[in-house]
């Protein structure tokens, strides 16, 4: 009897103990969660959608993540000191690039657009070629009523006003889109000026970021400037249809972004779809990205950062969120390109221990 409560109270003991154990643990795994914070910083381009879907796995998870919209060139270079997490660029880095930097991984999150919008009185719709958008930021056409725009409208009447273009003060994703279409209708431009997120523009204003761009436009007669779809459609500034290389005047919006992404996607998705030849497609359409190390063992992230890290690219290219890319005006990456990007995600590591 005696052998028999000593047996007894030694299990209870150890049910005790492991009770104890995995209630620490439940503890521990609650307390990381909440206590994970995740820094980064990069394109304006993208920031409502971000600002949606890091509000969504905040709550989903307790993770928080602080993000800085200081453009495209500035993420990088935060990335590149490793002073975040990750970054986020409307501007693949090219090979070039990359050898100035650990090896990194290219993550799609949504499609958007580059619109050519303006601000004058009485003309609500506005059509142009390419060519015609490049020689007035080439400063070549400098009047509204100039006769390479009235041939391209001829039911509207355009003002005898100079124009004023606006473009990007600081390095810029969104630049680089703009630009990169330019080189491609205009071999004047690409001669010239070329692409970049930096470009020499010769005449206009200037302004930081996307909401300094569409500040401006919004506010001042005559002017006419380059910024993400999703500021004009929220803040309703009027924006042209572009003359697309199958000779089409299309309107930027959902259907005709994604359009441009139709045909062969490069497997670590780098590509630009500007000019895109697909019938429909808005040809200043374009990716946008998260840019994070391929080993996340570096001195900024912690093995629980990293897994968060991971978590949340997971979380931004699911089903759920990907359906709300329209609700901010974004268009939802194809299937396709989705699959490219948990392929690449799974090849993310942590001192070359994979986390996916």
């Amino acid at each position: 009897m005696r052998k028999l409560t000593t047996l007894l109270a030694l299990c209870a003991f150890i049910c005790l103990a492991c009770n104890s154990k995995n209630g620490e643990t439940d503890k521990h795994e609650k307390i990381s969660s909440k206590s994970v914070s995740l820094s980064a910083s990069g394109a304006t381009f993208p920031l409502p959608f971000y600002t949606l879907a890091f509000q969504k796995y905040t709550e989903k998870t307790n993770n928080r993540v602080a993000y800085g919209a200081i453009g495209s060139g500035g993420g990088i270079r935060s990335l590149k000191d490793e002073t975040v997490n990750f970054a986020a660029s409307d501007a693949f880095l090219t090979d070039e690039e990359s050898k100035e930097m650990k090896p990194v991984i290219h993550i799609p999150t949504c499609m958007g657009a580059v619109v050519a919008a303006f601000n004058l009185d009485g003309v609500e719709k506005l059509r142009l070629s390419g060519e015609v958008l490049a020689e007035i930021f080439a400063g070549k056409i400098t009047k509204w009523n100039d006769k390479k725009l009235t041939a391209l409208n001829p039911d509207i009447k355009l003002p005898n006003m100079k124009i004023t273009p606006v473009y990007r003060s600081d390095g810029s994703g969104t630049t680089n889109i703009f630009t990169d279409y330019l080189s491609k209708v205009s071999s004047d431009w690409k001669n010239k000026f070329g692409a970049g997120k930096t470009v020499d523009f010769p005449t206009g204003m200037a302004a930081k970021g996307n909401p300094g761009v569409a500040g401006i436009i919004n506010n001042t007669k005559g002017t006419i400037g380059y910024i993400g779809s999703e500021y004009a459609f929220s803040l309703k500034i009027k924006s042209a249809e572009i003359q697309n290389s199958n000779g089409e005047f299309i309107a930027p919006n959902t259907a005709s972004i994604s359009a441009a992404a139709a045909g062969n996607i490069p497997d670590d998705t780098r590509t630009m779809i500007t000019n895109s030849s697909a019938a429909g497609a808005y040809p200043i359409s374009c990716l946008t990205w998260i840019v994070v190390y391929r080993d996340l063992n570096n001195g900024k992230n912690t093995l629980q950062e990293a897994k968060a890290t991971v978590e949340l690219l997971q979380f931004l290219v699911s089903d759920a969120i990907q359906a709300m890319t329209e609700s901010v005006h974004y268009a939802p990456l194809p299937q396709q390109i989705r699959e490219k990007a948990i392929n690449n995600l799974k090849k993310i590591t942590y001192n070359g221990k994979k986390l996916l």
